[in-house]
């Protein structure tokens, strides 16, 4: 692990690991494509994305995005440096979310994407910081969508059509409800969600397969193979062959 706070540029490449220690994502600008342990989000600007420690995710941005990322380095400098934070710090890094930012939290996140981060005392007390302004009341536990339950669902039926009322029946919400909780936890609307899972299925089939790219193209929901492949190109810059070929990892 490198510095505590630092500021990253991500561009169309996609980076995939997984680290023992917990991170904390904040957009400060442009749009980040998010997975971890293969659940997909958008992480628009003035978000928060939570990584647990030990959690497997990926993430790109076709069009360029500027992150603040803090690289939480064990529990023992939880306890050591945020004192009574401790303990609720330890529950918002335990658990994978993406949070919105408040007005006061934006502007000490400005401040920092503005500040020397790399000054070691900077990144401490800022890195301290950000974690105690996220433990507020607003980050209290709360229902979240059943996205277990919606993701399986979402494979299971990935060769057929599907409607928001579909997915609404499962979460036994309305659809008008399901489409706010979306927005709010995911930043996407639940179509853009299974667009994006059925392509990183038919990404994962490309490159672990060696079934053809029609057969993978009718797995994932696309009766024209021309039709997947504009898809392709959109979510991933380049086409079903193409990705065939690239490596799986950075």
């Amino acid at each position: 692990m490198g510095h505590i706070l630092s500021l990253r540029h991500y561009r169309e490449d996609v980076i995939a690991h997984v680290h023992d220690h917990a991170q904390v994502v904040i957009n400060v600008s442009g749009a980040l494509d998010v997975e971890i342990e293969g659940r997909a989000s958008l992480l628009r600007q003035q978000h928060v994305m939570v990584i647990p420690a030990g959690a497997h995710h990926a993430c790109d941005s076709a069009q360029g995005s500027r992150c603040l990322v803090l690289d939480v380095p064990d529990e023992q400098w939880l306890k050591d440096t945020l004192g009574s934070h401790a303990e609720a710090s330890r529950r918002l890094l335990g658990t994978a979310g993406q949070h919105t930012l408040d007005p006061r939290q934006e502007q000490l996140v400005q401040w920092l994407a503005a500040s020397p981060v790399a000054d070691p005392l900077i990144a401490r007390q800022g890195a301290i910081l950000l974690l105690a302004s996220l433990n507020t009341p607003a980050q209290s536990p709360r229902a979240h969508l059943p996205f277990a339950r919606l993701d399986a669902y979402i494979d299971q039926h990935a060769a057929y059509p599907l409607q928001v009322a579909d997915l609404a029946q499962v979460a036994d919400l309305s659809c008008a409800r399901l489409h706010s909780r979306f927005i709010s936890e995911c930043g996407q609307t639940p179509m853009e969600y299974v667009r994006q899972r059925r392509l990183r299925h038919a990404l994962h089939l490309l490159r672990q397969t060696s079934l053809a790219v029609g057969d993978v193209a009718s797995r994932v929901g696309y009766g024209s193979q021309s039709a997947f492949a504009a898809a392709m190109l959109r979510e991933f810059g380049a086409s079903p062959r193409a990705l065939r070929r690239e490596p799986d990892d950075n």
